[in-house]
């Protein structure tokens, strides 16, 4: 069971990690403005996922910690005016409030990537965690 988990986590990171190295190569350009930095620290985080991927459906003791980094990276959900962050590879299923709601609310989607960093946000602040993050992390550290 172990054995079909990590590659199951493994498979979402390198469908993810790739589709979103493509995406951020297509944002690098033109180079020189802040969507090039963004882009940048983007192809970083897509790099590092696919790479942890690679490794954990290989088997290597190295890619369940890279993978377990790459989970932590995709768990929080953070919109503010003046910071906002989100990362989702392969596939999400977030928990998400606003800052004015009690009630919090599920999406999800299943063969995507998303990468937000900005120094703004909405008006309405959101937080939220991604379960399906959370929910592989650990798996990955109750081997």
């Amino acid at each position: 069971m172990r054995t079909i988990l990590f590659r199951l986590i493994g498979i979402l990171e390198i469908a993810g990690g790739l589709y979103g190295v493509g995406a951020m190569l297509r944002h690098l350009l033109p180079l020189g403005s802040h969507d090039s930095i963004v882009a940048l620290i983007g192809l970083a985080l897509f790099g590092f996922v696919l790479a942890a991927g690679v490794q954990l459906v290989d088997g290597s003791e190295r890619g369940v910690r890279m993978s377990s980094w790459a989970q932590l990276l995709q768990i929080p959900l953070l919109a503010t005016p003046i910071f906002s962050y989100a990362l989702h590879c392969g596939a999400y299923f977030n928990l998400e409030t606003t800052a004015h709601l009690v009630r919090p609310w599920l999406s999800w989607n299943f063969g995507t990537q998303g990468f937000a960093l900005a120094s703004t946000g909405p008006s309405v602040s959101r937080f939220g965690i991604n379960l399906l993050a959370l929910l592989s992390w650990l798996v990955l550290k109750l081997r």
